[in-house]
């Protein structure tokens, strides 16, 4: 299939074939994560593949979500700037600019990239992606889980594997909603209530898990409650200063 088209022909796999990635495809994907651009090369971010079955358990009862362990792979992509105070710890520098939002901020930017470029990788070899943001569920337990040093953040993790099944494409917001010439601008009510209908139609009529809502109801269901409300005191035990 071409790029273009497989870019968009992309949707979240949740039912996989139980059937092991071969090392040297697992390789490849690791090296095309670690191949795109990264701000000013300090390439902030580790990958964690999870093997343990014990620990990839824990993990899904943390997320709320099933399927890993019938996954070819799994990896945790984590926003990583320990590295950096390695460095920085041997020339006896002050670690203060590690600490900082920008420097989070540049480190989740980094393994966010890694992590897609690892996804349209798999992609185009015929394996099916699926992130999970809901390991940070229980950031604590993740990181006790994990080992994670200071100044590491777990983002989500990437399961990767043979699919058994892929959903319908989820239709996206039309490009007059996404794209803008030279300032912001708001969505309109018209984009808005054509979306809606959009999306009514794609929940009601999909193969599985058909239900009655649209984008906007998603988003009032998603946002009714301030979620994982630990995260900041879990970024201050790591050592960044919000």
């Amino acid at each position: 299939m071409e790029l273009f088209e497989q870019m968009i022909q992309h949707t979240s796999v949740r039912n996989f074939l139980t059937k092991e990635i071969p090392e040297a495809v697992k390789e490849k994907l690791v090296t095309a994560a670690k191949s795109p651009s990264s701000s000013h090369f300090i390439q902030a971010y580790s990958l964690i593949e999870v093997k343990d079955p014990e620990k990839l358990v824990a993990i899904e009862n943390i997320s709320n979500a099933r399927g890993y362990t019938d996954t070819g792979a799994y990896y945790v992509f984590v926003a990583d700037l320990n590295k950096h105070a390695q460095v920085l710890n041997q020339a006896k520098q002050d670690l203060t600019p590690l600490r900082t939002v920008e420097s989070l901020v540049v480190a989740i930017v980094d393994a966010t990239i890694a992590a897609q470029t690892m996804a349209t990788y798999a992609e185009s070899i015929d394996l099916g992606i699926c992130y999970i943001g809901g390991l940070r569920n229980d950031l604590f337990r993740i990181k006790e889980l994990l080992n994670l040093p200071e100044l590491t953040y777990p983002i989500f993790g990437l399961t990767v594997g043979y699919p058994a099944k892929k959903n319908e494409v989820k239709p996206r917001i039309p490009l007059a909603g996404t794209l803008n010439i030279d300032s912001y601008q708001k969505l309109t009510p018209e984009t808005l209530t054509k979306y809606d209908e959009i999306m009514a139609s794609y929940y009601a009529n999909r193969s599985s898990n058909q239900q009655n809502g649209n984008w906007s109801d998603t988003i009032l269901q998603h946002f009714h409650q301030i979620l994982r409300p630990d995260t900041s005191e879990f970024l201050k035990e790591q050592g960044f200063r919000l």
